[in-house]
């Protein structure tokens, strides 16, 4: 009887540590899981931010172009002519 209840008080034990084991567990995966949605909220911001960037990126070598910059004459006038094209297309499409 003594053997058993050695053995009901060692389950017992085991069973309490696995339980706070558990909860450890638990609290730390909550906190992984809030890092990864702040990295993900982050990473979103980035990306916005470097989309943003290449944008005015773009937009000043169009206008250092503009300005005589002889490194994008080509790429601005690829892009003026492109503009045309669509103008003239707009004006067709006005005159039907």
């Amino acid at each position: 009887m003594g053997n058993l209840i050695e053995i009901v008080d060692s389950l017992e034990n085991k069973i309490s540590k696995l339980l706070h084991i558990h909860e450890l567990l638990r609290k730390k995966n909550k906190e992984l899981e809030e890092i990864i949605q702040e990295n993900k909220s982050r990473e979103a911001y980035l990306q916005t931010q470097l989309e943003s960037f290449s944008k005015e990126n773009q937009t000043l070598k169009s206008a250092n172009a503009i300005l005589g910059s002889n490194e994008y004459k080509r790429e601005t006038k690829l892009k003026i002519n492109s503009l045309i094209r669509e103008i003239d297309q707009c004006i067709v499409q006005l005159s039907e």
